[in-house]
């Protein structure tokens, strides 16, 4: 049986297992799903194909993912790989494989491809949720953002073959949904009319949910899906990154600290039980002791319950890297110190 392993965000996991049911049939077959959102990402990516090579010698093993298709060169020089894709061709892996020779790299220009795989999983092995992929690639540049090169540009799968996708999965017994993307606020064709169609068709949902949301896209329409529906689980999770308004600026993010703070408030207007969880970097080029404060104030004045919490991590090719850093090992404390503030 094909083992897939699986690096990074949720995206990831619903592809992993779009190819695990791909590629069924193969016996002595390794897929690493890998991830680049940090340097720390790609190196463990690479300390595991070296460990499953070890322990599994005469597999062959594929590298797909965000760090095959921005570092490329990276796996090909390895012993231990042979077979890169790049994101497009992770969507016709079943291909790539049943044709593959000793060592071949196949990682084309993602920023050409427009359309997104259609492929729909049966199921979600292992789990009790499972997550929907709905939207692929992203149109913004945030200055420490490696994504949408590895990505591409935002495209989305229409809202039928949401619904039908989510109705296979009902039927299986897969009641709680996540749905996820890369920048899932972009999705072409409205969140909220994809979350209402998903209600209207989908009787026996039990949950929905959002990955990483971007709090400067989420407006009234937003507010009132959750105050319409009480299946929406009450959860929310924002893409923040920082509590002061210079880093923010500096990062290419559109909100502010204090539009954070009123989005919470008014979830919590119309759902009270409604709880936070957002994404923080430490540590980006030039921030002050003060702007780390303001951050952690912050998490307090918006009441964000769960953090998840990254020290800046040079991203090359992004205009953050040719920035004046600061020290790693300033940035690793004063992660340590905002994870801290929720007993993590």
């Amino acid at each position: 049986m094909v083992q897939v392993i699986t690096f990074g965000c949720r995206i990831n996991a619903f592809e992993s297992e779009a190819i695990q049911e791909k590629l069924r049939a193969y016996d002595h077959l390794i897929v690493v799903n890998t991830c680049a959102v940090t340097s720390e990402a790609e190196r463990q990516c690479r300390q595991t194909i070296r460990k499953l090579k070890k322990e599994n010698p005469t597999a062959k093993i594929v590298v797909t993912g965000c760090s095959a298709q921005v570092h490329p060169e990276v796996f090909e020089k390895m012993d231990e790989v042979d077979l890169v894709l790049g994101n497009r061709e992770k969507a016709e892996i079943e291909k790539y494989v049943a044709q593959m020779a000793e060592h071949e790299t196949h990682v084309d220009n993602i920023m050409q491809t427009s359309e997104l795989d259609s492929y729909m999983i049966t199921g979600f092995e292992g789990r009790q949720k499972a997550f929907v992929q709905i939207q692929q690639g992203c149109n913004h540049r945030c200055t420490y953002c490696i994504v949408p090169y590895a990505r591409g540009k935002n495209r989305s799968k229409s809202v039928e073959d949401v619904v039908a996708q989510i109705v296979l999965l009902v039927q299986k017994g897969l009641k709680k949904i996540c749905l996820t993307g890369v920048d899932l606020c972009s999705y072409e064709y409205g969140l909220s009319n994809v979350v209402k169609a998903i209600f209207e068709n989908v009787p026996d949902l039990e949950e929905l949910s959002f990955g990483s949301l971007d709090p400067a896209a989420l407006k009234a329409d937003f507010i009132n899906l959750v105050k319409e529906y009480p299946k929406i689980l009450p959860h929310f999770h924002f893409s923040v990154q920082s509590g002061d308004n210079f880093v923010l600026k500096r990062m290419g993010r559109r909100h502010t600290r204090e539009d954070v703070i009123d989005l919470c408030k008014q979830i919590r207007s119309v759902r009270e039980d409604a709880t936070f969880g957002a994404d923080f970097i430490c540590g980006f080029p030039l921030e002050s002791e003060e702007a780390f404060q303001n951050t952690c104030r912050l998490v307090e004045e918006a009441g964000i319950d769960k953090l998840h919490v990254f020290p800046y991590s040079e991203r090359e090719g992004t205009p953050a890297a040719k920035m004046e850093q600061i020290d790693m090992n300033v940035r690793r404390k004063r992660a340590k110190i905002l994870r801290a503030l929720r007993g993590e």
